[in-house]
């Protein structure tokens, strides 16, 4: 099996692990090295725990994937100071993992944080 495929089912195993659980920092470095990521998903994970990703498309190129996907859960604890809302929220995002050796060493993220703000009430849609 070709290294593109390997990483490309590396990560589908990877988003089904963490989707829908608690995401303990033991069950991160299974599949993590990057200890910014580790910080953000259990970050991310209090504000809005046991959220989910999907992805939607997904790119190989040599050891970097690249995924365009979407983040849903519900804002159950403190987000950058903003106080749980108890909404539902579903918002899309981009990030590309660069893994070695059966890891994710480093990583790029971009999130819809417009979508999140609406989405959370703190911000309204125009248009």
């Amino acid at each position: 099996m070709d290294q593109q495929r390997q990483n490309k089912e590396f990560i589908i195993r990877y988003l089904n692990d963490l989707s829908g659980h608690v995401k303990t920092e033991e069950m991160l470095r299974k599949y993590i090295t990057d200890e910014e990521l580790i910080g953000h998903i259990i970050f991310f994970d209090t504000a809005f725990p046991r959220y989910e990703m999907f992805a939607d498309e997904m790119t190989a190129e040599g050891n970097r994937i690249v995924i365009r996907a979407r983040m849903k859960g519900c804002h159950e604890g403190e987000f950058s100071g903003i106080k749980p809302t108890h909404r539902k929220v579903e918002f899309p995002f981009v990030v590309s993992y660069d893994i070695e050796n059966g890891k994710i060493v480093h990583h790029w993220l971009i999130a819809d944080q417009m979508a999140l703000m609406e989405q959370l009430g703190l911000m309204n849609a125009q248009g």
